[in-house]
């Protein structure tokens, strides 16, 4: 990539820093909730996740109680959101290598998250940047489809694509793609059809063809 090219990648996050200054909805104020609420949204909105999550945290207010918990009770908890079987399974999972190995704290290293059941590197990048402040790039399916409309990817795999956006985005603003761009791609950039016309990025996307506003 050339360096003209870069300093844009620059120019677009920093733009939608100016824009979009909330908090990441899964920012949930502790590495632990953090975690929880992080795996519990794979392919589930997070307004769903933050519906269940205070009656979930009032059952579970630990890794001890979830790790001694039943699965059938950890399921009723979440029973409202995707895949809850199989995130139940691995909530308890992590819970007791948690309590067993890192004395009921969240490990900070990657390789120490990633060995946990249900968490991967998206949920790994996102929790190290909202409970650690270290940098990483979370790609979710927002970050997926935004970079690849930008013309800064054409990975097919989200691993790949971290990859990619690694070597041509500034480490320091690596935390803030993810969380500048589940706002932009819920208001603007969205899935069927983004409303470019009032893209604050617009002039540095190579998606074509530009959509117009048909409402005027």
């Amino acid at each position: 990539m050339t360096t003209a090219f870069m300093k844009n990648v620059t120019k677009v996050i920093k733009t939608l820093q100016k824009h979009y200054t909330k908090k990441g909805d899964m920012d949930l104020g502790s590495a632990e909730k953090t975690l929880i609420g992080t795996l519990l949204s794979a392919r589930t909105t997070d307004v769903q996740v933050l519906k269940v999550f205070p009656g979930f945290r009032k059952k579970f207010p630990n890794f001890r109680a979830l790790a001694k918990a039943r699965i059938s009770n950890i399921e009723k908890s979440v029973n409202s959101i995707g895949l809850y079987k199989s995130k139940a399974k691995a909530l308890k999972g992590l819970a007791q290598i948690i309590v067993r190995d890192h004395k009921g704290k969240v490990p900070k290293e990657m390789e120490d998250l990633i060995k946990l059941p249900g968490v991967g590197r998206k949920t790994a990048n996102c929790l190290r940047y909202y409970a650690f402040g270290i940098p990483g790039v979370c790609v979710d399916t927002h970050v997926f489809r935004i970079t690849h409309r930008l013309g800064w990817t054409r990975s097919k795999t989200p691993e790949k694509v971290e990859q990619d956006i690694m070597k041509i985005a500034p480490d320091k603003l690596w935390g803030e793609i993810n969380r500048t761009m589940v706002h932009f791609g819920r208001d603007i950039c969205k899935p069927r059809k983004p409303e470019c016309w009032r893209c604050p990025i617009s002039k540095w996307c190579e998606f074509k063809p530009k959509t117009r506003n048909t409402k005027q």
